[in-house]
């Protein structure tokens, strides 16, 4: 098979584009044919400094294709189905064998290609807004890098639970895409102060929940922007920046701050599992939407990478092999 590999962490220069040995199918798996992948947050920051776990190192989250072979001990799954799947590296190659149980069948009606962006993104969203950010119908969210793939969701399921949605992005133009998507207010944070900016939109008080996967000196501003018991979720550190977090002025709020990884939690049951498969349901059915800005060919692997740092990106950018 054909995959994007690296020998060495570093940026977007160290792929090449080379044959490897096909991957086998584990009796507990299946051997998927790969038609779109879904450059995912954590897979440029391991490209960049995460650590070797085979050489050639083949990145990589998520991807969605057709099965083309089925464990000797799976019964749910039959070759030519067609399945989006997550694991911790694999997705940037022609072929990948993953878990049976790190797969979800795509629901008729929805296109391979949509249903690559799902899983991570909505799934880690949705954990981010409700299962522990806790946000009700009626209060206020911010969400920042609301440009980026998981900002786009958390867009979408804020505004579908009924909340109050302030987005903030580094460009005027995806902050007006984003009206289509539900977004409420729009905050550049590049031309204006974005602490200033969110208490004026909420007069004063402050976010209910915040949702951060930027991380860096962006985290500080967002407890910033907290109301009285207000919550603060940090996930994934989009920015890079290594910079310790002030916490001292949350207990005069009674605010909270959390971690979230999506991994930890479908690593144990069944519940985030479900959760992403009724994403998919309500993208098949319409009630959601997949946002794709870009697509690039598998062997273009360093270019999709460069067009993700260069942060114009809006939504998902996808490799096609």
């Amino acid at each position: 098979m054909k995959a994007a590999v690296y020998y060495e962490t570093g940026g977007p220069e160290v792929f090449r584009y080379e044959d490897l040995p096909d991957p086998t199918c584990h009796p507990r798996g299946i051997l998927v044919r790969v038609e779109a992948v879904s450059i995912e947050g954590g897979d440029v920051l391991s490209r960049a400094g995460g650590v070797l776990a085979t050489t050639p190192h083949v990145v990589g989250y998520q991807a969605a294709g057709t099965i083309v072979e089925v464990g000797e001990q799976v019964t749910d799954r039959q070759e030519g189905q067609r399945v989006v799947t997550t694991a911790p590296f694999g997705s940037h190659a022609e072929l990948r064998s993953v878990p049976v149980s790190s797969s979800w069948v795509i629901p008729d009606g929805l296109a391979t290609e949509d249903a690559a962006t799902v899983p991570v993104p909505f799934g880690t969203a949705d954990d981010c807004l409700f299962e522990f950010g806790r946000l009700q119908a009626g209060e206020t969210v911010l969400i920042q890098g609301a440009g980026g793939g998981v900002g786009v969701a958390a867009v979408q399921l804020a505004k579908r639970a009924g909340a109050t949605v302030i987005g903030a992005a580094s460009q005027d133009e995806k902050l007006e895409a984003l009206r289509a998507y539900g977004l409420d207010h729009g905050v550049n944070y590049r031309t204006a102060d974005l602490v200033s900016s969110v208490m004026s939109l909420t007069e004063g008080r402050g976010c209910d929940l915040v949702v951060d996967p930027v991380g860096g000196n962006v985290l500080q501003g967002s407890l910033a922007c907290l109301a009285y018991r207000g919550r603060a979720i940090t996930v994934g550190n989009a920015s890079r920046e290594s910079r310790l977090v002030d916490l001292g002025g949350l207990g005069q709020g009674n605010q909270s701050i959390t971690g979230v990884y999506l991994g930890a939690e479908l690593a144990r049951g069944s519940r985030a599992y479900d959760m992403i498969a009724g994403h998919l349901r309500d993208m098949a059915a319409g009630s959601l939407r997949a946002v794709i800005d870009r697509r690039f060919p598998l062997a273009e692997a360093e270019e999709a990478h460069r067009y993700i740092e260069s942060r114009q990106a809006f939504g998902r950018v996808l490799l096609i092999p």
